[in-house]
């Protein structure tokens, strides 16, 4: 067997210390190719032992190869989570005499300088720190991180799927120049479309260099489609329709009583309006979003873990392997966005031995059940999203030579490209960004060496230059004090806004009253309230819409597909209604073409928001500029007739355009100052564009009804 390789100390402790009476086909099938140094994806449901399938076989090699200093670090994308890993982690290293350590934005300066002359062996952190490790005048690279010999890249479908991904891998070139060898890759995840394509973007430069293997025994399917037929995964999973978040709370407070319950919802403000709803009818219920304090979370989430007849409400932030104890029952209002992010909260339960995984859908309103209809149909079929990159990240690249620059203080501008190993796009592609930076003072050059520059220092200079490790912009929010007691943030908006009255705010499910806002430190007082808090975040950004795959299958849904899962009369008379009314938006032999009337023209594609902001760009002018495409439709200028849109489309079909860029998006892209127009630009148009799903609607007939 496997686990006759690793450590005796570790196969003693894993017998006797958790009383394990075996390692699972994941951690067994991983033990081999970890202590060979090979890169590895290792795949499982939530709960399926991945950390272990890691550790075991590294702390192995730690013990065997006598590693020094801090050899191994354990990346994640989410701080509560490193907080959550750190008591097992530091068990595990403490099996062989071995430390561990957390650095992230939470943590002290004093702890910080203490781990930097007390180097740990394990240290977990996100790759924010560790880049800010690297840019830190405070910290010795070479002896600090000089020493790693592997890192761990836990939810690694969280990176890559965003810009954090191409930080995260640059972050890791540039550890390999530190350290003047190759680190050993190791990812963690959850079922993704895409394993083969994630594990040969996680390895970066070493792709095809290094060797590499996904280890995914306990799942048979890892693909994006499977063929027709296929029963759905194991779980209990029930859609209703409520038709509002008072019934909601109805439904939420009557069931399951006696049980502990994980309800997600997809908004900030839905979380604490049913929160509000759920202790008004007498449910002992927490609150878990972005916005709520850390300490006001980590009580929330404490009280949960202890308790037994409770729910707690939260968005993602819970999606992901934040333990919060013996989990009964998740329920999901309205329906996320992607089948990937389902089955992570899927996989929070069904962990005790004897039961299984379970969800409740509550649909709030028909849109919401008709979406979560289709991503249940996709669920069915076994597929799951391809986790891919963002395309042409090239303000990451603008970030990352800034980056270099602190780091190095100067870098020859003729090698400044090998810091990341050839890996595209920081590579030589990417000289018209330096000249661009150089130009506008970004970068200053002399003698053939590159500085930073006086713009930089202007823009991304303050808390030492903190700015510049951070590839997320964060809309403005306002602290909100009880007292002393940071209770978390609140959009400005809410501060503005004319009132009759007294200023009211909802936040952790209670309301407050406002006493005083403190404009220049961005905080504002507040002491409690009965009721009438309000509760608003503005999420910034341009909208991401639904994927062409979601939305053919709400299509699919239309037309008489119902989900492999149980319906309640509620849903099923609600999608009886919708598929009623139906008959002029959806064909099954192609697309639509609905005028009503004078004064609206509609093309109801079926296509997802991308693809249809790739079509209304292919059509220009034809495309109605004031009201704009969503996800399943375009709308189209009034006055164009059959003829003229059917040629328009035959054309289409040949020259596909990227979509067009509001200048006001380009906020929302962080560095795009310090890129030329034209390429941040282009940036954002490759990602909001999705030529397949454009092109697979431009090769289907098109149907024109009058309505």
């Amino acid at each position: 067997m496997s686990a006759d390789l690793l450590h005796p100390v570790v196969q003693h402790h894993i017998v006797n210390s958790l009383q394990w009476p075996g390692l699972r086909p994941l951690q067994e099938a991983a033990v081999t190719p970890l202590l060979k140094g090979e890169d590895a994806l290792l795949l499982a449901p939530t709960a399926g032992g991945k950390t272990e399938a890691a550790l075991f076989p590294l702390l192995s090699r730690m013990a065997e190869e006598n590693w020094r200093g801090t050899s191994l670090i354990y990346v994640c994308p989410l701080r509560a989570l490193l907080n959550n890993l750190l008591p097992r982690v530091e068990q595990y290293a403490g099996w062989l005499g071995r430390r561990a350590a957390l650095w992230h934005g939470d943590v002290t300066s004093a702890r910080r300088r203490r781990i930097l002359t007390e180097r740990p062996d394990i240290l977990l952190t996100t790759p924010e720190s560790l880049e800010s490790m690297l840019v830190s005048v405070n910290v010795d690279h070479e002896e600090f991180l000089g020493h790693v010999q592997a890192i761990v890249v836990d939810e690694v479908h969280a990176f890559a799927g965003d810009d954090r991904g191409w930080h995260l891998l640059a972050v890791l070139e540039r550890l390999t120049r530190v350290t003047g060898r190759p680190v050993q890759r190791v990812g963690l995840s959850a079922t993704v479309g895409n394993p083969d394509e994630l594990l040969q973007w996680l390895q970066g430069s070493g792709r095809g260099r290094r060797p590499a293997a996904v280890i995914a025994p306990d799942l048979p399917v890892a693909g994006a489609v499977v063929s027709a037929g296929t029963p759905p995964p194991p779980g209990d999973v029930e859609l209703d329709y409520v038709g509002s978040a008072d019934n909601a709370a109805r439904v939420i407070a009557a069931l399951h009583r006696g049980e502990k319950r994980l309800v997600f919802c997809d908004s900030r403000s839905l979380v604490e309006e049913l929160g509000q709803k759920l202790r008004a009818l007498g449910v002992t219920t927490f609150l878990s979003h972005a916005s709520l304090s850390v300490e006001e979370r980590r009580r929330a989430e404490q009280a949960f873990a202890e308790e037994r007849d409770c729910v707690i409400v939260s968005t993602s932030t819970l999606e992901l392997g934040i333990d919060v104890g013996d989990l009964d029952r998740v329920i999901q209002i309205n329906a996320p966005r992607t089948v990937a992010a389902f089955l992570q909260r899927l996989g929070r339960t069904g962990r005790r031995p004897g039961s299984r995984r379970n969800c409740l859908f509550l649909a709030l309103d028909t849109p919401r059940l008709l979406q979560a209809a289709g991503l249940l149909t996709l669920w069915g079929r076994g597929w799951v999203e391809p986790v891919q990159p963002p395309p042409e990240p090239r303000h990451i690249v603008a970030q990352q030579i800034l980056a270099l620059c602190l780091q190095k203080k100067s870098i020859g501008d003729r090698i400044w490209h090998d810091e990341w190993n050839g890996l595209a796009p920081f590579d030589q592609s990417g000289e018209v960004i330096v000249r661009y930076l150089v130009n506008q003072g970004y970068l200053e050059s002399d003698q053939g060496m590159l500085f930073i520059g006086p713009e930089a220092e202007l823009r991304f200079g303050r808390r030492h230059f903190m700015d510049l490790t951070a590839v997320f912009i964060a809309p403005p929010q306002f602290a909100v004090f009880s007292g002393r007691t940071e209770i978390g943030h609140t959009d400005p908006a809410l501060l503005i806004e004319k009132v009759e009255g007294p200023r009211l705010l909802l936040l952790a499910g209670r309301s407050w009253r406002v006493t005083h806002i403190d404009w220049k430190r961005r905080r504002c007082f507040v002491e409690p309230a009965d009721s009438g808090g309000k509760a608003r975040w503005l999420t910034g950004g341009a909208a991401e819409g639904l994927s062409y795959a979601m939305v053919q299958a709400m299509r699919e849904v239309l037309l008489g597909a119902d989900p492999p899962v149980a319906l309640t009369r509620r849903a099923v008379g609600r999608l009886a209604e919708l598929r009623a009314g139906a008959d002029q938006v959806v064909h099954p032999g192609g697309t639509v073409v609905v005028r009503d009337g004078h004064e609206d023209l509609r093309w109801w594609t079926w296509a997802g928001f991308r693809a249809n902001a790739t079509l209304a760009a292919t059509l220009g002018s034809m495309a109605d500029p004031v009201q704009r495409y969503d996800d399943a439709c375009i709308r189209l200028h009034p006055d164009v007739d059959r003829a003229v849109l059917r040629e328009a489309l035959r054309d289409a079909a040949e020259r596909t355009c990227l979509p067009e860029i509001d200048d006001k998006a380009l906020s929302g892209l962080k560095f795009n100052t310090a890129l030329p127009a034209r390429l941040a630009t282009a940036t954002l148009a490759a990602r909001l564009a999705d030529l397949d799903g454009a092109a697979a609607v431009l090769a289907r007939p098109v149907r024109f009804v009058q309505g």
